[in-house]
């Protein structure tokens, strides 16, 4: 039980050993969880002690066929073997049966189309879905195979179908198929990759090989993207262990939960909290059973998944919690100061994890582009990130901002006005420079499928035009166009605030002029002997000759070189300025 999840847990409720036999490779606390990873090496294990587990393994097995007490066996898994699927929704599979053996039909008789059934479910004695329609039998006769086939038996070739979608004489033209050839870009995610990548890939090379197609990879480039994944919160328990009693209702027990911190000084053996709990435990079972003397109790505590929408900010709330778990309404509650702080773990979204956030939930609260804005904001598009709403409230702010770059305050400050405020005139260099800077690095980040980065620097653009006072509509316009496909709806509302009639959608995406980014000045750095003593701006277009005379005239120059003649002046244009002495 120490070693595999289930049954950790049924020892951990029933107060069994916990026997390890696993030393772990990385740091464990065998008092939260099961170690389930065939890692580490052996302990009370007799003659396996010392050992890795993969090894481990394998001695065992050689020592069971020594002792004749079995045989070592090599267990093959065969995905395909799952073709077959026993519900309605798929391709129907074209084989009959005639004196129970399947026969094929004829080419020319294709396709079988899915019958009516009068439901979607098995039949009452355990037969799939199709075993329901009335007479669909071939020729009226012979009963069709009721299986079908799974997703992926279609979606393995569709894109080759894209093609030529009206063709009766087959799949794809072949002159068409050489003309498109596979698909240029292809994204999913590792799960999507096993579950049908392997088999497109399969079905691409079988046409290849069988002369249908003249390519052997169905996509030119595949990213596999990142799972999105939860952040579960746990509560901690404190079970009753009871001692001296063998029939004492536990259902009559007030439920007791610990805040984190607390839980964990528990957990570690701290002498006052230990003591603490046991005397609030005991004290809540002299007051349920005041005639019984003899019940003890010694207890442990434990941890279960809770709700992540009724935590924030890893706080939960108790009054929610209640009305969430009926059966701990009048549960006690032991807190950190006044607030009960519950524990935090990045894994899988799952709904028996209490750890899935609902996307509408999100678009309710916060709208839609922020939760695009926000997956995006995450991380690299083939990571798996851990999801935090808490964080979202950044990505929020950041819509805001961009929102009030249109609707400026009024010169008297009084309100925005009930319009926009953008302005028709000449926008500044400044302002020009942050455009640029942003439309190059946005058309880098979206070649680099980079779209977190895209996030950021759609930031560092819209903080920079609001410190320039910028509401220019030669700025804002073309930055609405780099925001639209990340954040498509404020975007388009925007754009129609400027009376533009089409779509964004259908604006030319903003070229980038590197002209703009050219600095008129530079700050030159000016040493003596190696040591910075002041800065001085200078036009970027002077040569080495007219940047030294400029040094050297300086009053600061003067003033550090009290008098002397330099040996040498070393210039490096737009870099530095070094005087050796």
């Amino acid at each position: 039980p120490a070693h595999d999840e289930r049954d950790y847990k049924f020892a951990k409720h029933f107060g069994l050993e916990l026997p390890q036999v696993i030393t772990p490779n990385t740091e464990h606390n065998f008092d939260e969880a099961s170690w389930d990873e065939k890692e580490g090496k052996l302990i009370n294990s007799d003659f396996l002690n010392g050992l890795e587990v993969k090894a481990a393994i394998k001695k065992a097995i050689e020592e069971i066929e020594k002792r004749n007490l079995g045989k070592g066996k090599v267990n093959f898994r065969l995905r395909d073997a799952v073709f077959g699927r026993q519900r309605y929704w798929g391709e129907p599979i074209p084989i009959y049966y005639k004196d129970g053996i399947a026969h094929a039909m004829p080419e020319n008789e294709l396709p079988l189309i899915l019958p009516e059934v009068d439901k979607y479910l098995p039949t009452e004695d355990g037969e799939p879905p199709l075993a329901r329609a009335k007479d669909w039998k071939y020729k009226g006769e012979f009963a069709y195979e009721h299986s079908t086939m799974p997703g992926w038996a279609g979606s393995s070739w569709y894109f080759l179908r894209y093609m030529d979608a009206k063709n009766k004489t087959a799949f794809a033209d072949k002159k068409v198929i050489d003309y498109w050839k596979n698909v240029d870009l292809y994204i999913g995610g590792s799960e999507h990759a096993t579950g049908h990548l392997l088999y497109v890939r399969f079905w691409t090379k079988f046409l290849k090989d069988l002369g249908y197609i003249n390519v052997d990879e169905p996509a030119q480039k595949l990213i596999n993207q990142g799972m999105i994944q939860g952040r579960s919160n746990f509560v901690y328990i404190v079970q009753y262990n009871l001692m001296s009693s063998e029939d004492v209702d536990l259902t009559k027990l007030i439920s007791a939960f610990v805040s984190k911190e607390i839980a964990q000084d528990f957990n570690n053996s701290n002498e006052e909290v230990v003591s603490r709990i046991k005397l609030q435990m005991n004290n809540i079972i002299r007051e349920t059973f005041p005639d019984r003397t003899d019940i003890t109790c010694n207890p442990k505590i434990s941890r279960f998944n809770v709700d992540v929408n009724i935590v924030e900010n890893d706080i939960l709330d108790v009054s929610a919690f209640k009305k969430w778990r009926k059966e701990y309404a009048n549960a006690l509650f032991i807190l950190e100061g006044d607030k009960y702080f519950c524990g935090v773990e990045v894994e899988k979204m799952s709904k028996s994890k209490f750890n899935v956030v609902s996307p509408d939930d999100i678009c309710e609260k916060f709208g839609a582009d922020t939760l695009r804005l926000y997956e995006m904001f995450l991380g690299p598009l083939e990571q798996s990130k851990p999801w935090n709403t808490n964080g979202i409230t950044g990505v929020s702010g950041f819509l805001k901002k961009l929102w009030r770059l249109f609707f400026l305050p009024l010169p008297s400050g009084e309100g925005r006005g009930e319009g926009h405020t953008v302005s028709d005139e000449a926008p500044t260099k400044a302002e020009l420079k942050t455009l640029h800077k942003t439309i190059k690095k946005i058309t880098e980040d979206i070649d680099r499928f980079s779209f977190n980065t895209s996030v950021s620097n759609f930031m560092i653009c819209v903080n920079e035009l609001s410190d320039l006072k910028c509401n220019k509509k030669a700025i804002l316009e073309p930055l609405l166009i780099l925001v639209s496909p990340y954040a498509p709806h404020i975007a388009e509302e925007l754009w129609s605030q400027l009376e533009h009639k089409e779509s964004i959608a259908c604006a030319p995406f903003p070229e980038f002029n590197e002209s703009y980014l050219v600095e008129d000045n530079f700050n030159y750095p000016v040493s003596f002997n190696g040591k910075m003593r002041f800065q001085m701006e200078l036009p970027s277009t002077l040569s080495v000759q007219e940047i030294e005379k400029l040094v050297m005239e300086a009053e600061q120059t003067h003033k550090y070189l009290e008098g002397k003649t330099p040996k040498k002046v070393i210039i490096v244009p737009k870099k530095i300025v070094n005087i050796v002495v």
